[in-house]
């Protein structure tokens, strides 16, 4: 189905709590583990994006500055396991952190300099980095024993967060000047064509200099993937045919629904929507305002898609403990006994709380009264150093101790883009993202 749910069947996860300690910097970020029970939904907003920023500014890894897998020692990662579709989502956040002024301008572009240094000697394959590297070294660690080489998907949700920070870091000074020239050059080296395995009309997640295309993964919608379709597209040095959107993205027996959940009209996906990360993950910096295309009104599918979680939660068929109004959002993350992809069609009781809290700008009033259980009737359980843990399971009595990149990420910028859109202008501003979707046939708000 998609690679998150595929690794959950096979993986557990054997805790050993933090192990990786945080990074000493002159500029870390200040952070309280004292629950406030009488603060402001707004100083709470704040406190959650500030604190939750410290994953990738002082959590990051201390050589190559890109975002850890996680905070703890698991499937044997060791130490140095970086993770390239995090580190996207990580360079959003400390955008968000620098316009709210809680990282200095000229210190996050310093750090971001480094990490494009960084990844302009890291291993790549046509342009196109491993889903891991080794964050001190460069080189790639396998994420399976055929994927060790090109990850597509990751990738794009790299270059979403790198292609923000060009836009961001604008000033005329060296230094953003050298940042941007750095990000342009690596953005122009991918070769999405070759992604199409000699021309077939759809793209391929996975290439490998050892094993070829034998992880044999067509990406075909509706899920996390579309930001790598209108890159692809947006490309000028390799860019797609729209054909391979149209006939390879939009051609699944799970990309088109059209049924009704809980009174929600789902225009695409899998029944009851699957996990939430479907609308987060293409939509931190992609914006759904606006944005429609042939197939759907992206607006009205997230949204949608997050009152169907929502009502299930509410509804709670299995009758899980917890589960209401002010305690639901399943999506992917670590559960009691491993990690897994959590939906309505798969539920098991683990509440995570990236699901509600990233989907701030779809239901806001839901996500603020969520967010506002997890901080003061849970924060003893799972309010941390980094913002809240990754999930729990009350019926289980079971509480993560692990924070996960691709989880804390979305947390940050989606609430950022709740009250100022910034992520969205800044990657909605890009002309090859804008030439793009209007090659791919994508009308929106942010441009003619």
């Amino acid at each position: 189905m998609f690679k998150t749910v595929v690794i959950a069947i096979f993986i557990t996860i054997s805790y050993s709590g933090f192990s990786q300690k945080t990074a000493t910097k002159s500029h870390a970020i200040p952070y309280s583990l004292k629950i406030d029970k009488n603060i402001s939904d707004s100083a709470l907003v704040d406190l959650v994006q500030k604190q939750t920023i410290r994953y990738f500014w002082d959590f990051a890894h201390p050589v190559s500055g890109l975002a850890r897998e996680r905070s703890n020692q698991s499937f044997n990662y060791g130490n140095e396991v970086v993770t390239t579709g995090g580190t996207g989502f990580g360079i959003m956040a400390i955008i968000a952190g620098v316009n709210r002024g809680w990282i200095e301008r000229d210190t996050a572009a310093r750090f971001l300099l480094k990490m494009v240094k960084f990844l302009y000697k890291a291993d790549a394959y046509h342009g196109v980095f491993p889903h891991w590297l080794n964050g001190e070294t460069g080189k790639t660690i396998p994420f399976s024993r055929k994927d060790d080489g090109a990850d597509l998907v990751e990738s794009a949700f790299l270059f979403q967060g790198l292609l923000c920070a060009r836009q961001y870091f604008n000033g005329d000074n060296d230094l953003e000047r050298q940042l941007r020239g750095r990000i342009n050059g690596l953005w122009n080296d991918i070769e999405w064509d070759w992604f199409t395995r000699e021309g077939r009309e759809v793209l391929y997640w996975h290439w490998s200099p050892n094993n070829g295309w034998a992880m044999n993964f067509p990406l075909r919608g509706f899920n996390e993937c579309l930001i790598t379709y209108v890159l692809a597209a947006s490309s000028d040095n390799y860019p797609v045919d729209t054909k391979v959107y149209h006939r390879g993205w939009a051609q699944s027996n799970f990309f088109k629904n059209g049924k009704t959940f809980y009174n929600y009209e789902l225009p695409l996906g899998f029944d009851y929507g699957g996990p939430l990360f479907f609308s987060h993950y293409s939509f931190l910096g992609l914006s759904p305002k606006g944005l429609k295309d042939q197939y759907a009104d992206y607006w009205k599918q997230n949204q949608n898609h997050t009152l169907i979680n929502y009502a299930y939660c509410v509804d709670n068929p299995k009758a899980f403990k917890g589960y209401g109004e002010n305690c639901w959002g399943l999506t992917a993350s670590d559960t009691y006994n491993g990690y897994d992809a959590h939906s309505p069609t798969n539920d098991h009781g683990t509440i995570t709380p990236t699901a509600a809290l990233s989907a701030f700008p779809y239901t806001p009033d839901k996500s603020m009264k969520t967010l506002r259980h997890f901080y003061i009737d849970l924060g003893d359980k799972i309010w941390s150093e980094y913002g809240f843990v990754d999930a729990f399971n009350e019926t289980k009595n079971w509480y993560a101790q692990s924070h996960l990149a691709i989880d804390q990420g979305p947390i940050v910028v989606m609430i950022e883009n709740y009250r100022t859109g910034l992520l969205w202008k800044l990657f909605m501003s890009c002309p090859e993202i804008q030439s793009g979707l209007k090659k791919l046939g994508f009308t929106s708000e942010y441009y003619q």
